[in-house]
């Protein structure tokens, strides 16, 4: 429940209407309309992503979700311990990755992002998690949690149809991961966490279609900085790329659509695809459904589960041989 009069309170506005979307509120108010959130962590989080963002605007790349200030000036409202934050609303469409065009936007955009996202240097209070320098720790403890699901599925006495699909395919998973982590170059990858360290940079860390908004005059913004982090920038565009290609088959055409795109506005180095390569041959959407249920965490049911698992596995073909053309 929405407790909308404290939140009216607290930012000094009306507000006259209140509609649910896709994890946020459309908020009509008398001074205009705005995006209402709660987060689910708290201020100390809050607070660097709002210096993130406001050192990110600084910086050159005004096209995202603002934050409001509240009248006490903080970035948000604590209403019955509930954290909410507003943002301007940004009224455009999500990104369409079945679209070239868009793809296009999407890889120029994310690379316009990358040269204003650094710099940034948090006060010592604020220092949110750094994972740069930890992907090859995150590949080994994600192929050891493939074997120990692995057990979990063989010893449920009573299998599920999830349980079946898993043990059917889960050799051929971890094979694929043994693959990514020999073809992660560590000298190559040592160097790109090197200079993103130096560059201080920050990382969107969920750079898909519905955090992409292009309003009709053409502007594009990036929003729902839930997930920023210091971790190196070639990661966001391994996102952009698996998000976008399991849309479209996994075509190599798209893939060096997007790669051509954000490469004319932020050459990638040599070492930079190298670590690429890798982040796009490592099965993470394999373990990360894998992982969400065998240790329940909430919000899917199990035929959702299934059917998220089949999708996965019926492109298996395609994106076997994208990894051995790209």
């Amino acid at each position: 429940m929405v407790r909308e009069t404290e939140i009216s309170t607290q930012f000094g506005f009306e507000i006259r209407d209140l509609i649910p979307q896709r994890g946020v509120y459309l908020i009509k108010t008398n001074k205009g309309n705005k995006c209402l959130k709660k987060v689910n962590y708290g201020p100390h989080k809050l607070m660097y992503i709002y210096k993130a963002k406001e050192h990110i605007i600084k910086n050159g790349f005004d096209k995202i979700d603002k934050n409001e200030l509240s009248l006490k000036g903080l970035p948000y409202a604590i209403v019955n311990e509930d954290l909410y934050v507003v943002t301007e609303w940004i009224d455009g469409r999500e990104c369409d990755f079945r679209n070239d065009e868009d793809l296009k936007i999407a890889a120029k955009t994310l690379a316009k992002f990358h040269l204003a996202a650094r710099n940034f240097v948090p006060e010592d209070n604020l220092k949110a998690r750094n994972d740069i320098g930890k992907l090859p720790y995150t590949f080994e403890k994600r192929l050891t949690t493939l074997n120990k699901m692995k057990d979990i599925a063989r010893k449920n006495k009573k299998k599920t149809e999830f349980d079946i699909l898993y043990l059917d395919n889960v050799d051929f998973y971890i094979e694929l991961a043994k693959k990514a982590i020999k073809k992660l170059d560590l000298d190559a990858y040592n160097r790109v966490c090197q200079k993103d360290l130096n560059d201080k940079v920050i990382c969107h860390h969920d750079f898909t279609y519905h955090n992409i908004l292009i309003k009709d005059n053409g502007d594009v913004y990036i929003v729902d900085f839930d997930y920023c982090k210091e971790e190196i920038q070639i990661y966001d565009l391994a996102t952009l790329m698996v998000k976008a290609l399991k849309r479209v088959d996994w075509s190599l055409e798209k893939a060096n659509l997007i790669v051509d795109n954000y490469n004319a506005v932020k050459p990638i180095s040599v070492d930079e695809l190298k670590v690429l390569k890798a982040l796009l041959a490592f099965p993470q959407r394999f373990w990360r459904i894998a992982n969400r249920y065998y240790y329940k965490e909430p919000g899917w049911s199990e035929a959702s589960f299934i059917k998220k698992l089949r999708e996965i596995l019926d492109e298996k073909d395609k994106y076997i041989s994208f990894l051995e053309s790209f």
